[in-house]
């Protein structure tokens, strides 16, 4: 019963995934005027699942090795170690928001 519910869950992800990359690749698409076939947005779909479910248990991993429960901002930094590009973007997102953060702080 439960692994129905749960597979439920992951066909309706699924479906969505596709039709978010369905409508970005309809967008370049149009700023191209190329055409691309139902059978390479599954394709891109697929791929992007399988991305998606291997950083999903590198997190999972990483968290669990630090012996906490909670996926925080340290996993996914260690997630990006190996491309210094994105390691960047998402270390200066993480700042700023630790900035915004203690700036709205009240002081006592």
């Amino acid at each position: 019963m439960a692994g129905d519910a749960q597979e439920d869950v992951r066909e309706r992800l699924k479906a969505a995934l596709w039709f978010a990359i369905g409508k970005m690749v309809d967008e370049e698409m149009l700023k191209r005027n190329r055409n691309v076939t139902p059978q390479f947005i599954g394709a891109l779909t697929e791929m992007v699942w399988a991305q998606i479910e291997n950083v999903a248990i590198d997190l999972e991993s990483f968290s669990r090795h630090a012996g906490r429960s909670t996926i925080t901002t340290d996993d996914v930094l260690l997630l990006t170690r190996r491309n210094q590009d994105l390691h960047d973007i998402v270390k200066n997102f993480v700042d700023e928001k630790k900035a915004a953060k203690t700036q709205t702080r009240p002081k006592r």
